[in-house]
C-alpha cells in the first residue's frame, strides 16, 4: 500500500506519523533557520537577514573549495603545459603543484616514454616491381607545447610523414637492394627524409630510431627471390673463405721469400769472403814465387795433388822401375758416397806441372809431407 493512500497508518517519507501529511519542509523556513544560526533576525525577506559574519564564512568556504580544486600532481615522466587564459606561460615540473582554477589550465605530456609508429604497405620500386615493406619509427616528445599546439594531432602527422618518406625512398631503390644488401642504406635514407619532412612542422618530436623490417616480394615470385638470396649468400660465403685463405697463405709466402733472400745474402757474403781469402792468399804467395819460382811451383803442385788424391782410395806406383802391376780398387771407388767426391771448385783445379817437373812419374800418398825419396831425386837429376 502506498504511503499516501487512505488507510495507511505507516510513516510517510517525510516522517509524518499516522498519515498526518504536512508536505515537504518549506524552503523559506529552512533559510530562516540558517539565518538565525548565523545571527540573522529571522523575519522579512530570507536573504536580507544574513549578517556580515555569515557572508564572510560563506566566502571563506568558497575560497577553500576553490583553493583545494587547484591542487594537482605531475608524474615523474611528465611535464605540464600551463596556459593562463589560453596563453602559454611555461612548463610545470613533476611533483605536487597548484594552479588557480578557472584561470590556468595544465595539460600533462609524457616526455620520457619512447613511442612507436608502424608503417607498412605494398610499394612500387624504381625497377617497376611491387614489394611489401614494413617499418617501425620510434620517437620521443622533446617539446610538450609544440607537441600539443603546433598541429592538430602530432602523432597522426608523424604517421603520414613516415608513410610519405618510406614510399619516396622505396620508389628510388631497386627491388634487389631492398630485399638483400641495401637494407641499411634504405633505413638511413628513410630516417633522413622523415626528419626533413617534419622539420618545418615543429612537432616537438625527436626521432630515436627507424627499424626497417624484412621486406617481402610478391607471393608469385617469392620462390625465385629466395633462390636469388641464397645465391648471394653463397657468394658472400665464398668471398669470405677466399679472404681467409689469402690471409693464411700470404704470411707463409712472405716467410719463404724472406728466407730465400737471407740465404742468398748469406751465400753472397760467403762467396765474397772466400774470394777475398783466396786473393789474400795469392798476394802472400806472390813474393815467395818471385823469390823461388821453381820451388814454389813444385810446392803448389805437390800440395794440390795431395789435396786431390787424399780423397781417393787408390795407389800410384812407378811403372818403369817396378815389376809390380798397377792395381786400382775400382770396386771401392764405385762404392764411395757422393759426399766423398771432390767438388769442382776453382780451388780443386790442379796446376799443370812445368817441363822441369814432368819427369816425376809417381807420388806416394802415404807421404803426407810431400817429400821425394832418394831414388826419385837421383832419377830427377839424371833426367
Amino acid at each position: 500500500m502506498a504511503w499516501n493512500e487512505p488507510g495507511n497508518k505507516g510513516n510517510d517519507p517525510w516522517g509524518n506519523k499516522g498519515s498526518n501529511d504536512k508536505g515537504p519542509p518549506d524552503m523559506d523556513e529552512v533559510i530562516r533557520n540558517i539565518t538565525k544560526r548565523f545571527g540573522g533576525k529571522g523575519s522579512g525577506n530570507p536573504g536580507s537577514g544574513i549578517s556580515r559574519f555569515g557572508i564572510i564564512i560563506i566566502l571563506i568556504i568558497v575560497a577553500v573549495i576553490w583553493f583545494l580544486s587547484g591542487l594537482y600532481s605531475v608524474k615523474e615522466a611528465e611535464r605540464g603545459v600551463a596556459l593562463r587564459f589560453g596563453e602559454y606561460v611555461g612548463l610545470v615540473e613533476p611533483g605536487l603543484q597548484w594552479k588557480p582554477t578557472f584561470i590556468e589550465d595544465v595539460y600533462p605530456v609524457d616526455v620520457e616514454t619512447v613511442r612507436s609508429i608502424p608503417a607498412a604497405g605494398s610499394m612500387l620500386t624504381t625497377d617497376e616491381n611491387v614489394v611489401q615493406v614494413e617499418m617501425d619509427v620510434q620517437y620521443r616528445v622533446t617539446d610538450p607545447y609544440k607537441y600539443l599546439f603546433s598541429v592538430v594531432d602530432a602523432h597522426a602527422s608523424l604517421r603520414e610523414a613516415t608513410d610519405s618518406a618510406l614510399r619516396y625512398v622505396i620508389g628510388h631503390n631497386k627491388m634487389d637492394d631492398i630485399l638483400t644488401t641495401g637494407r641499411e642504406g634504405i633505413r638511413n635514407d628513410t630516417r633522413k627524409e622523415l626528419e626533413r619532412i617534419i622539420k618545418p612542422y615543429n612537432l616537438g618530436l625527436t626521432i630515436v630510431d627507424v627499424n626497417f623490417l624484412p621486406a617481402r616480394p610478391p607471393e608469385e615470385v617469392k620462390d625465385a627471390f629466395d633462390d636469388a638470396i641464397s645465391a648471394q649468400e653463397d657468394e658472400q660465403r665464398f668471398i669470405r673463405e677466399a679472404e681467409a685463405y689469402s690471409r693464411e697463405v700470404e704470411p707463409k709466402a712472405r716467410g719463404v721469400v724472406e728466407r730465400m733472400a737471407q740465404q742468398a745474402e748469406a751465400y753472397k757474403q760467403r762467396v765474397s769472403l772466400e774470394a777475398r781469402g783466396k786473393v789474400a792468399s795469392f798476394e802472400k804467395l806472390l813474393p815467395e814465387y818471385k823469390a823461388a819460382p821453381e820451388v814454389t811451383r813444385q810446392r803448389l803442385y805437390l800440395d794440390t795433388m795431395q789435396h786431390v788424391m787424399s780423397g781417393n782410395n787408390k795407389v800410384i806406383i812407378d811403372a818403369k822401375n817396378s815389376g809390380n802391376m798397377m792395381y786400382l780398387p775400382l770396386d771401392k771407388m764405385m762404392e764411395r758416397k757422393p759426399s766423398d767426391k771432390v767438388s769442382k771448385s776453382a780451388s780443386a783445379k790442379v796446376a799443370e806441372p812445368s817441363a822441369d817437373t814432368s819427369a816425376v812419374n809417381s807420388v806416394q800418398t802415404s807421404m803426407p809431407n810431400g817429400r821425394l825419396t832418394r831414388e826419385q831425386r837421383i832419377r830427377q837429376g839424371r833426367e
